[in-house]
């Protein structure tokens, strides 16, 4: 019957508790200290027995394994000139290397499943055949002036997608003032019945005018000089004086 998995304190199981020690005692897995990565283990092991806690039989195995390596390297190494002798930690650190790599492996496709749902896939197109018989007919009748006049059509249609705005590097914090704005517009509209607030701003050089001028049109409104008019939503408006502003 196999035992079923219990996670120690902060440990899945025993690979998990020899990397941890072995990250603490700054050492590397190739070249691990069996005499201290073994003490240190059995007295983890004491402690949780002190806790009352139950311990896997895989603790205990691996408990056994770090025993048995420790004990053959503290017995004398028999003199054959036959056999290459074998170091009895590899077979050890070779399952920590593969147990290391399956758990990094783990903890990257766990924090990729935390977006899994915030990624949205286009569905599949279905692209018809057209068949042999229309792909030979593609190019039938057409000459290299049609290639090029296409050519030219499709350069021209790339260039006009192009945004062509150009960005002042530098912004003239006075080329533009809301006092000279609201002048203009009052002497403007002395002259005139309405002014249409389009026109306006189509007279304007340059994006900033725009705003100002649109802020000498609320500041205008706001002290009762003139007043707008638009008849729908989305019609234009019309700026007109205000016969009851006081000025002449």
């Amino acid at each position: 019957m196999q035992l079923p998995s219990i996670k120690i304190t902060n440990f899945e199981g025993p690979f998990d508790l020899l990397l941890h020690l072995i990250k603490q005692n700054k050492m590397e897995i190739h070249d691990i200290k069996i005499y201290e990565l073994t003490n240190q283990y059995m007295d983890y092991l004491n402690t949780m027995k002190e806790m009352d806690l139950d311990i896997t039989s895989e603790f205990i195995v691996v408990a056994a394994t770090l025993l048995e390596i420790k004990s053959k390297m503290l017995l004398p190494k028999p003199v054959k000139e036959d056999e290459e002798d074998k170091d009895p930690k590899l077979d050890l650190v070779e399952k920590l290397i593969i147990y290391k790599k399956i758990k990094n492996a783990a903890v990257f496709l766990s924090k990729k499943s935390l977006y899994t749902g915030k990624i949205f896939t286009k569905k599949p197109e279905i692209i018809e055949d057209l068949g042999k018989d229309n792909t030979e007919d593609l190019l039938l009748n057409i000459t290299m002036l049609d290639l090029y006049n296409i050519f030219n059509q499709l350069i021209n249609n790339y260039k006009n997608k192009q945004n062509t705005t150009v960005i002042e590097k530098r912004i003239y914090a006075d080329k533009y003032k809301l006092e000279d704005k609201m002048s203009y517009i009052s002497e403007a509209i002395l002259s005139r019945k309405h002014i249409d607030f389009e026109n306006l701003l189509f007279e304007c050089e340059s994006k900033l005018e725009k705003v100002v001028t649109f802020l000498a049109v609320l500041e205008l409104i706001k002290q009762r000089v003139i007043k707008v008019i638009q008849e729908d939503s989305f019609s234009n408006i019309y700026i007109e004086r205000n016969e009851f502003s006081g000025q002449d």
